[in-house]
């Protein structure tokens, strides 16, 4: 069964994203992001600039070649049904990410604004009442890593 975890009071979705990416190809995990296009895209800026001295492999899903989308350790992807991997899916969007029972972690981002939090609860009752356990990290108050 999927392991789901919920990451509350992030202050910075992307950022926050980053340096969650940064540390799961670090210990040999591949992930897939979903989410919104349009965050995608930032997240995918983002990833090329974050950090000067270091680079995390990724592509967008969408119009990959084969073989670069079973290469990368991360993958963006509108629709992580069609992901090439289904170790940890991170959701930055809103609504439950269609086949995340197919991956062997789901981590959801969530950050302190009231409409984030508002959906976020949706997602949890949704996992909840599936009967998947959910482990709860608050970052309020902590410092970025």
């Amino acid at each position: 069964m999927t392991e789901v975890a919920f990451h509350f009071n992030v202050p910075d979705k992307v950022g926050y994203a980053c340096r969650l990416l940064r540390k799961a190809v670090a210990a040999g995990s591949r992930v897939v992001v979903t989410g919104e296009p349009g965050l995608l895209r930032t997240l995918d800026a983002d990833l090329w600039t974050f950090s000067p001295l270091e680079f995390i492999a990724h592509c967008r899903a969408e119009g990959a070649e084969p073989q670069v989308l079973a290469a990368s350790p991360v993958v963006l992807a509108d629709a992580p049904r069609s992901a090439p991997h289904q170790e940890v899916l991170v959701n930055l969007g809103g609504p439950v990410p269609e086949g995340f029972e197919r991956f062997e972690r789901l981590i959801e981002l969530v950050t302190q604004d009231e409409g984030d939090r508002l959906q976020a609860r949706g997602r949890w009752k949704h996992y909840a009442d599936r009967g998947y356990a959910i482990v709860r990290h608050d970052r309020a108050g902590q410092e970025a890593r």
